[in-house]
């Protein structure tokens, strides 16, 4: 055996029974809480899930629950770090969809644009009656005592500035100087937005949409076909 620790190796046995350990109470407290919910009429199931109203299917899922493994810790992505990062920041501060996926509101129905991933991710439309169009967009909408998400340790909110200050201390950088922080580089479309009230980023047909640079185009050479006419009177 290498030449490890053994208070490391108690860790590692320690976090490896929590992991067991963890995901089987939290399994059993969490379908508890479940069935009460149920037995007092506070779940209401729609859809494909319409039929766990009945009080014999509902025990049948909650069966098949309980005989599954459940794991209470994340595992490698697949494609790195970065993949979960830009799927996680997608959802940090908007619900559900954003407005410019909206496309009409009229007679009571809905229209908006959709990805569906099981045709390549092809962006398509949708109508729902605004009734379910708002009972879908509340199950994005979080309960009341839940964030999204929560920043613990050094990112904690509470020390979070002593304790970053801590670690640039313990890794020798210089601590950050509020006066000369850099102020984003403003271009000619900042001060055109200044002076008229108006944006250049902004699509003139949807006032909604943003225009982004798509190529540029080379300036082309003058045909001398164009060439201005010059007449000479000496």
């Amino acid at each position: 055996m290498p030449n490890i620790p053994i208070f490391w190796l108690r860790a590692v046995i320690f976090m490896g029974c929590c992991a067991k350990l963890g995901g089987t109470v939290f399994r059993r407290l969490f379908l508890e809480s479940l069935q009460k919910a149920f037995d007092a009429g506070k779940l209401q199931f729609f859809g494909a899930l319409d039929s766990l109203r009945e009080a014999r299917d509902f025990a049948r899922c909650i069966a098949r629950a309980k005989n599954s493994e459940w794991v209470v810790y994340a595992k490698r992505p697949f494609a790195g770090p970065e993949q979960v990062l830009d799927y996680v920041g997608r959802y940090t501060h908007r619900v559900a969809l954003s407005n410019n996926r909206l496309l009409d509101i009229e007679n009571g129905q809905v229209r908006f644009q959709w990805k569906n991933y099981r045709d390549s991710g092809q962006t398509q439309t949708m109508t729902l009656s605004a009734d379910e169009f708002i009972r879908r967009f509340l199950l994005h909408v979080l309960p009341n005592g839940f964030q999204r998400i929560r920043y613990y340790g050094f990112l904690g909110n509470r020390y979070r500035q002593q304790k970053l200050a801590q670690c640039r201390r313990l890794l020798g950088m210089p601590m950050p100087n509020p006066d000369t922080v850099a102020t984003p580089e403003r271009d000619y479309r900042d001060h055109y937005e200044r002076l008229t009230g108006c944006s250049l980023r902004q699509c003139p047909q949807c006032l909604r949409g943003h225009m982004v640079t798509v190529a540029i185009l080379p300036r082309l050479e003058r045909c001398p076909c164009h060439a201005p006419i010059t007449i000479d009177s000496s």
